[in-house]
């Protein structure tokens, strides 16, 4: 592990389908006018942070954030980023969902025909182990639910553990130590705020 590698998350900017509230997995939702402009609102923050690399998932609302930051680093796509599968709740609102099964969370019950907190969570462990392999700081640019999981997983937590973390749209966290144990460093950064 380097010593001092760290991890900056970037959340996609907004869609018409993150602006709604439908879980957005696999489905390639374009982004709207606003989230292009908050993405080009975050490349200040993320200027100031100098990543040395930067990994995005395949997906074109994240890789279309990453482009709006304006970076000097070539990104590196990473398909262990994209979001989760939803399987038969994509595009349903967690409101939807709790009409036939009252309480449900993404984070406490399944995804029929979809992907497991366990699964999304191997994925990102994968992430932090490449991340934390180098030296310097790492901007990941991706979705909610995959970047709560990285952090929960940072931290050394089940990837229920992301259901503490809210994370809004084209907001900047950072993810370091303080000396030998994981901590976050700032979260859910508006540009201006």
């Amino acid at each position: 592990m380097a010593a001092d590698s760290g991890i900056a998350l970037v959340r996609h900017g907004e869609t018409a389908w993150s602006r709604a509230g439908r879980h957005t997995g696999r489905t390639d939702i374009p982004l709207t006018e606003a989230g292009r402009d908050q993405a080009r609102a975050a490349a200040g923050p993320v200027a100031g942070l100098a990543p040395a690399r930067v990994r995005v998932s395949p997906l074109g609302r994240a890789r279309e954030t990453c482009d709006l930051l304006g970076l000097a680093v070539d990104p590196v796509v990473d398909p262990d980023l994209v979001e989760w599968d939803y399987g038969d709740y994509e595009g349903v609102t967690t409101a939807e969902i709790r009409a036939t099964v009252p309480g449900w969370t993404v984070w406490s019950a399944p995804c029929p025909g979809g992907e497991t907190a366990e699964r999304v969570a191997a994925r990102v462990d994968r992430v932090i182990a490449a991340c934390r392999a180098e030296p310097g700081l790492t901007l990941v640019v991706a979705h909610g639910h995959v970047l709560r999981v990285l952090a929960a997983r940072w931290l050394g937590l089940g990837p229920a553990g992301g259901s503490l973390f809210r994370l809004d749209t084209a907001t900047v966290s950072v993810l370091g130590w303080e000396r030998e144990n994981p901590v976050v460093l700032s979260w859910n950064v508006r540009a201006g705020a």
